[in-house]
């Protein structure tokens, strides 16, 4: 009985983890067919999925340094450069192709 019960929240535990990670594949789907919206809500997705466990919700730094007003300190080539090729403590490549020019264009706005 032990058994079937461990097997039984295993199973869940398992499918309740599946189901969370999944769907992710029809998102740039949704994206390329926004109605008109601009790349800024997709730039500000893109940074809330990928940035903002270091960088905070508001941009306001956690151990990643603020980026609320980086476009006063770097132009978008180097903010797309530091996307790339990373920093000291950044892995390069967190975000890539169209993705990381649509966040470096964003963030090189934010004076």
């Amino acid at each position: 009985m032990k058994k079937k019960v461990i097997g039984l929240f295993m199973g869940i535990s398992l499918a309740l983890g599946l189901a969370a990670c999944g769907g992710g594949g029809n998102n740039a789907n949704n994206n390329n067919n926004n109605g008109g919206a601009t790349a800024t809500n997709d730039a500000e997705t893109i940074v809330q999925k990928n940035c903002t466990s270091c960088h905070g919700e508001n941009l306001e730094g956690r151990n990643g340094p603020e980026l609320a007003h980086i476009g006063s300190q770097l132009s978008k080539d180097e903010i797309l450069k530091t996307i790339q090729e990373g920093r000291p403590g950044m892995p390069g490549n967190l975000i890539k192709g169209d993705d990381a020019e649509k966040v470096a264009t964003w963030l090189s706005e934010k004076k």
